[in-house]
């Protein structure tokens, strides 16, 4: 299944070897919706992880009394469900405004297949020491192209 990875590149730029670029999937969080604020927490999004914890607390103490039972499984639930869809996109909007790049969205299947795409487009080494010779490609046309044809078919020369 195709996923979107958002590229971020640091503050100061983008290093030469790309040490510091960021890939971050756009999608559900199946570990924000189980632990909300502690995922939230282990990204340093302290302001988010302190109003999901308030909220679930809010929403637990309120599923204790009764007839507010619904009413408290809704704020817990939803708070989950707003983690897990949002999650990712708090992540980018701190690092963003910490002064973080967005630099491309790329669609691949995995991590792995998205940075490979990005970084094909991207080059990754500026200081290359010892480069890799090219090769001389002779470029004379050759009048003898003879008469062979492949299998029957249109020979090279374009006849049959």
């Amino acid at each position: 299944m195709t996923s979107s990875y958002l590229v971020l590149t640091a503050p100061d730029g983008a290093d030469t070897t790309h040490e510091k670029t960021r890939f971050i999937r756009d999608g559900f969080t199946v570990l924000g919706f189980l632990f909300p604020w502690i995922w939230l927490a282990s990204h340093r999004l302290w302001l988010h992880a302190i109003a999901a914890f308030l909220l679930q607390s809010v929403g637990g103490a309120l599923m204790d009394r009764s007839g507010l039972w619904l009413v408290g499984a809704a704020i817990t639930f939803g708070t989950s469900l707003l983690v897990a869809l949002e999650g990712q996109n708090f992540r980018v909007r701190n690092l963003v405004s910490k002064g973080w790049d967005e630099d491309a969205l790329v669609s691949a299947d995995s991590l792995d297949g998205a940075e490979d795409i990005y970084f094909s487009t991207v080059q990754t080494d500026l200081r290359d020491e010892n480069p890799m010779p090219t090769p001389q490609w002779d470029h004379t046309s050759r009048g003898d192209r003879g008469n062979a044809t492949s299998l029957g078919l249109f020979g090279f020369d374009g006849g049959r």
